[in-house]
């Protein structure tokens, strides 16, 4: 039974060993051929070629540096007996009026090409080569995501031939990601894990040919169409991320702010006018109860007194305190005094006209009166107190 299981064991490597060599040996013969040439200056011209997912190819060449002010004309051949069937060109590429390539159908595995002057009389470059390494191929077909929880699977749709060549590759980055993330897997299915189900992430998908054992040139598909995606849902856009309960959320959030500020201004605005005037009250202005003695006399009072003559004024601050008293209760307090005291008027004269008996110092001597008294001027009683102030 031992050695049973050991034979199979050593049939199985060895038919493994000869599958890798057989691969390996079909491989390069594949790559030699593709790089044959003829020898001379018909190798030194480069060339670029495509196999159009092996249905159209496309070869190119530098036309203004290898062929000066000289239009050439190209050939081309799937044949592969002693008698090849040369086609020509029917769909040149130009560079600046000059043919610089050349598209044509895929007609089988192996091609020769010619390029040769203008008439094709002489023969410039010859290549002959395997299309089936040059293959590109085209952009996966039915692509589609299927999510469960954090983990997405991309798949696609099969290709007919030669699907063990290809490679199916992943990329994806959220939007707050500045460079793609890659995962690459047999074809046609790839998977990856750990998708955070509260951001939007942005895919992409494409087919790569396998190097060297497929292709002798790096050729991948061109992109699938970028998709959108947040926590299994299909979305326009990552700018879309944002539900509409969300929105309105925002909406009522920046309402509130807004109305939070307006009240938090109005309160301050009020205290402002409060601080204002207790750190700077009004100052009461003496043109308001004499408004015609400043207005149309210029504070000159005897002026004032002689145009209203036999009129006696009686006035009161704008800004008298509550606790000032009244006019009745002074005049009442002014006649007790009198009796008591004598006559309300004093004459402080000055100082230093005093001392000499100056007497044009009692002329220019400044009447002072009390405190909510009655001033007598020239005839008249003016009701005075703290905060007002006669100029004569």
């Amino acid at each position: 039974m031992i050695i049973h299981l050991f034979t199979v064991c050593c049939n199985i490597l060895t038919m493994r060993l000869i599958f890798q060599a057989y691969l390996m040996i079909f491989t390069l013969g594949n790559f030699v051929a593709s790089q044959s040439q003829s020898s001379g200056e018909k190798n030194a011209i480069n060339t670029t070629i495509i196999n159009f997912n092996n249905e159209k190819m496309q070869i190119t060449w530098a036309a203004r540096e290898f062929f000066h002010n000289e239009n050439v004309s190209f050939f081309y051949t799937f044949s592969e007996g002693k008698h090849k069937v040369w086609k020509p060109c029917t769909t040149y590429l130009l560079d600046q009026d000059y043919n610089s390539g050349c598209l044509f159908k895929t007609e089988g595995p192996t091609l020769a090409i010619s390029i040769r002057n203008s008439n094709g009389s002489e023969e410039l470059f010859f290549k002959k080569l395997k299309a089936d390494f040059y293959i590109k191929p085209s952009p996966p077909e039915n692509v589609t995501f299927f999510w469960e929880e954090d983990t997405v699977t991309v798949s696609c749709n099969k290709p007919e031939r030669n699907a063990w060549c290809l490679r199916l590759e992943l990329q994806y980055k959220s939007k707050f990601d500045k460079e793609w993330q890659s995962r690459t897997s047999k074809c046609c299915s790839v998977g990856e894990q750990g998708f955070d189900p509260r951001k939007c992430y942005s895919f992409r998908v494409r087919l790569r040919r396998l190097v060297p054992y497929c292709n002798v040139v790096k050729y991948s598909s061109d992109w699938e169409a970028e998709t959108f995606w947040m926590n299994g849902t299909l979305l326009d856009s990552c700018d879309d991320d944002l539900t509409p309960q969300s929105k309105r959320v925002i909406v009522l959030s920046c309402s509130l702010a807004v109305l939070l500020m307006m009240l938090i201004l109005l309160i301050l605005l009020c205290k402002w006018q409060r601080v204002q005037m207790s750190v700077l009250p009004a100052i009461p202005d003496p043109k308001y109860p004499f408004a015609d003695l400043f207005n149309d006399h210029n504070g000159n009072l005897q002026e004032w007194l002689d145009k209203n003559d036999h009129v006696v004024l009686q006035t009161k601050l704008e800004y008298e305190e509550p606790e000032s008293i009244t006019e009745a209760e002074s005049q009442q307090e002014d006649e007790k005094n009198s009796d008591k005291q004598g006559p309300l008027e004093k004459i402080f004269p000055f100082s230093g006209a005093a001392e000499k008996n100056d007497g044009k110092a009692a002329e220019i001597a400044c009447l002072i009166p009390a405190s909510n008294t009655a001033a007598p001027i020239a005839g008249f009683h003016i009701l005075m107190n703290d905060d007002m102030y006669v100029m004569v």
